[in-house]
């Protein structure tokens, strides 16, 4: 970085409004007393919390995963047989 650069960025001009960002940044921060607070807060216990409201997006979902599970693994432990053949992958050895 150039000298001239940081000379320029320590002294900033101020803006010919009169705006300052910094001082719009600091009070647009959390209200120190929200007066809705209350009536908000049922929006995120009980029923409605987080957890919940993701498990109501994907019902089933549980006992899908379980039962597909389930129905791999009998595939695989049960069901030695011809749908393993080569042919299907053109590795058949014709004499």
């Amino acid at each position: 970085m150039q000298p001239s650069r940081i000379l320029r960025a320590r002294h900033e001009k101020p803006s010919i409004t009169g705006f300052d960002m910094k001082k719009f940044i600091a009070s647009s921060g959390q209200p120190r007393y929200d007066p809705w607070e209350r009536a908000e807060a049922w929006r995120y216990t009980g029923t409605f919390s987080r957890w919940n409201r993701f498990k109501a997006g994907f019902p089933g979902l549980g006992i899908a995963t379980v039962a597909f599970a389930g129905y791999c693994a009998y595939e695989h432990f049960f069901l030695k047989g011809d749908h393993h053949h080569e042919a299907a992958h053109g590795e058949e050895k014709h004499h």
